[in-house]
Parts: C-alpha cells; sequence; structure tokens
C-alpha cells in the first residue's frame, strides 16, 4: 500500500471525489496517510494519527515511505506552536505553515524550518495558551487552523500540539477520558460535551477557570457555562446543552 505526506500549507479533506463535495477535514503541513483508492483526479485517503477517511486532489501531496510516514507521524511529531510560520523550500522560496503544523516533515522533505514548535506536555495550563491562538478565528466546518476551524477541529488541534491524540470529531472524542460528574470537579483543559435533543453529540469546548468555556460558534470564542450548558450573555439564552464533561488526562 502506498503513503502520502501533506507537503502544501493546508489540503482540503472532502467528502467525495470532487471539488463541490462537502469539506470534512483538512490536512496540514506534515500530515502523512495511506493511499486507499484513485479516482481520476482524486485520491481516497485514511491519515495516520487519527484514521480519517476522505478525499484529496492527487496534484496536492508527494509520495512517501511507509517508514518515513510512521516516523513523522509517531516518532517525531513536532507541532508549530505560533499562529503563522514558515519554512523554506528546497528551491530557496518560502511557504507559510499553519498553528500545528508538523514541523518535523522538513528534513523529509528537503525543506528548512528555523521556527518554534510545541513537545508533548501534560500541563493543562499549556492547553490553555495554544487554545487561545485560535480566539476570534471564524467557524468552519470542517475547518483546522486559524482561518477556520470547526468546534471538535479546535479541540483536536489544541490537544495534538500538547502531544496528545484525540479523534477528529466530537461524536468521536467523547468516548475517551474520565467522566466528572459536576463541574466543580473539572479542571481548565477539560472538554465539555453537548448533545441535541435526540442525545447526539453536536458540539465540543474546553473549559476554563471560573466556569467559562472557550468553543468554535460562529468563531472562536468565550462564553459562561453552568450545569445547563453554554450561556451567551448578548442573547441572554443558553445556546447549547451540556451532556458530559470529560478529562482528557
Amino acid at each position: 500500500m502506498d503513503y502520502g505526506i501533506c507537503n502544501l500549507s493546508i489540503v482540503p479533506i472532502r467528502i467525495s471525489n470532487s471539488h463541490k463535495s462537502e469539506l470534512i477535514s483538512q490536512l496540514l503541513y506534515g500530515d502523512c496517510f495511506k493511499l486507499l483508492e484513485e479516482k481520476e483526479d482524486w485520491i481516497k485517503i485514511i491519515t495516520l494519527f487519527d484514521e480519517y477517511t476522505g478525499w484529496i486532489n492527487k496534484r496536492q501531496f508527494l509520495k512517501i515511505s511507509k517508514d518515513n510516514a510512521e516516523e513523522i507521524s509517531f516518532e517525531k511529531n513536532k507541532y508549530s506552536n505560533r499562529l503563522i510560520d514558515y519554512i523554506e523550500t528546497s528551491d530557496g522560496k518560502l511557504a507559510c505553515l499553519f498553528l500545528g503544523s508538523n514541523v518535523a516533515a522538513a528534513e523529509f522533505l528537503g525543506h528548512k524550518f528555523d521556527g518554534h514548535f510545541q513537545v508533548k506536555s501534560n500541563k493543562k495550563s499549556n492547553l490553555i495558551k495554544i487554545a487561545s491562538l485560535y480566539l476570534n478565528s471564524p467557524y468552519l466546518w470542517g475547518g483546522k487552523t486559524p482561518s477556520g476551524i470547526d468546534c471538535s477541529g479546535l479541540t483536536q488541534m489544541t490537544y495534538r500540539i500538547n502531544g496528545h491524540f484525540i479523534p477528529r470529531d466530537a461524536s468521536q472524542q467523547v468516548e475517551l477520558g474520565e467522566t466528572l460528574s459536576f463541574i466543580d470537579e473539572s479542571q481548565a483543559g477539560d472538554l465539555a460535551f453537548f448533545d441535541d435533543d435526540e442525545g447526539k453529540i453536536i458540539h465540543v469546548g474546553i473549559l476554563l477557570e471560573n466556569n467559562y468555556i472557550l468553543h468554535s460558534h460562529g468563531k472562536v470564542k468565550i462564553d459562561r457555562i453552568d450545569q445547563t450548558g453554554i450561556y451567551n450573555s448578548e442573547t441572554q439564552k443558553h445556546s447549547h446543552k451540556l451532556r458530559i464533561i470529560k478529562k482528557m488526562f
């Protein structure tokens, strides 16, 4: 089976093999994947670090060996921790990188990176520091960058940059971690999940101190939270119904 790597700043992952199809996630620089199927100009992939499946354009990646793909993804991952940074390509040109790009890929791709990156941290204060960098980023379904991000993309990227891997979607993330009974038992950095009237998990956010939550809803912002859910001070209504709180580490 062939493997690939994202050698660009960002690549859309779509639900089907068409530019018009739904954006379901994104690849960032250094993300590696298996190639599953090819249809005309499209490749169906499954990402290595979170096993997410979708379609990318075949002109937007490079093939790479299985050993190198696994080494970059699981052994030598280093995630950029600035909103925007840069690599110098093999021909001396500059290319931008988004927050959370795996810059360990640079040495494999013949690129030069002199910026900052985050190593694994079990300090929850570091989670809040990274999550706060996304504040005011616009909401984008399937997005994973400061130029557009959804609720579960925000939680996944915040944890990933700090060396903790959780799945892509909120409905998957809620299956992990230790359940907490009350908000008062939680710490800043724990995750809160919210459901709809049918009990389906539809939203997730990162708890802060003093009953606040950082989440992506319209944009990445901070709201109040109580045992009922997220309270929007502008509308003076609860926007999301709290289902469960999880401690991931």
